[in-house]
């Protein structure tokens, strides 16, 4: 599907665009791998890896359209990995969050429109469902304006999809690298929000591997969820330091006990697969009938039970100790 093709990443340099890009340049031949990011550091410490022919970087903030207007020229597929993440940063700099995810979605909508890219996969977030922040406050709005973007493009033949999933083991501003430090630092305790907290769970190659997928099975509008582990943030934290102290500090600004993926108010629009879960768009796109209970690689799914909500606590897949620490060593 993507051989000789052209593949822009926005967000290239972070932890997802860095794995996606190893595992293409692994699997397929493409015509051109563009890294779009705004960090030149990055951009220059990742060129040092990834350096290979068809490898392109370019200089640019998903908030200047001009500039992703000009790097989506001639692209086949986009995936939509920029985002400003943190929740204290977003809560503390609720503008330059709205900028950077609203406001640059719909530069990416646009650009992809114009330069006619054939598919386009946003990443969400579990924050994204029930936000209670305004990091997932700004990424429900994105999500709802890709999905609109399928009506937005009228006879044209761009389609928008959506990946949403959770915590990401190991990456960079994630709780495991801060256990590590501490630990490498000989704390004598570990920094635990709530005792009760969960957490889905999934490593970068399993996230990747999930929106390539997606690519194939798209038909536009979807929300792909993946059926992904739960784990809770003391087993975390034992896993990692066994024995050690455990200091309860409180839930920060914007946390939840438990984060959800599929909301009960969209269990009407919420198909299961055998390894996922589809949540379908509540707009009708003109001219266009698609039957998400099929997707394009002929599986088929269910509608779920009236009021059916996936999140981290009802999850009934948890990671023992054992399981998180030979996640880690993988």
């Amino acid at each position: 599907m993507f051989d000789n093709k052209s593949i822009l990443i926005t967000g290239g340099t972070g932890s997802f665009g860095q794995k996606y890009t190893k595992t293409i340049l692994e699997r397929y031949n493409p015509k051109r791998l563009i890294i779009l990011s705004r960090d030149e550091l990055k951009q220059y410490e990742m060129q040092q890896i990834y350096n290979a022919p068809c490898m392109r970087y370019f200089l640019g903030d998903v908030r200047d359209s001009d500039r992703i207007m000009q790097a989506f020229n001639d692209v086949d597929y986009v995936i939509h990995a920029a985002a400003i993440k943190q929740v204290p940063a977003a809560e503390y700099n609720p503008m330059e969050c709205i900028k950077t995810n609203i406001h640059g979605a719909e530069n990416v909508i646009k650009a992809a429109i114009a330069n006619k890219v054939k598919r386009v996969i946003a990443l969400s977030t579990d924050k994204a469902a029930n936000p209670i922040n305004l990091y997932g406050a700004t990424k429900l709005a994105s999500d709802k304006l890709f999905v609109a973007g399928n009506n937005i493009v009228g006879a044209g033949d761009t389609r928008f999809s959506i990946v949403r999933y959770g915590n990401v083991v190991g990456s960079r501003g994630s709780v495991v690298p801060f256990f590590k430090s501490l630990i490498a630092n000989d704390t004598d305790s570990l920094p635990i929000t709530h005792p009760d907290m969960t957490r889905f769970w999934i490593t970068l190659q399993d996230g990747v591997d999930f929106v390539l997928k997606n690519f194939s099975r798209m038909q536009g509008g979807e929300i792909f969820v993946p059926k992904i582990p739960s784990v809770r943030i003391t087993d975390l934290a034992e896993a990692y330091a066994p024995g050690l102290k455990h200091e309860i500090v409180g839930i920060r600004p914007g946390e939840k006990m438990h984060e959800i993926m599929c909301p009960g108010d969209d269990s009407h629009h919420t198909i299961e697969f055998d390894d996922h879960f589809v949540i379908t768009p509540s707009i009708t796109f003109f001219g266009k009938e698609n039957d998400y209970s099929t997707n394009n690689l002929g599986e088929v799914g269910k509608l779920v039970e009236q009021g059916f909500e996936y999140h981290s606590g009802n999850n009934p897949n948890f990671l023992t100790t054992g399981q998180i620490r030979k996640l880690d060593e993988a």
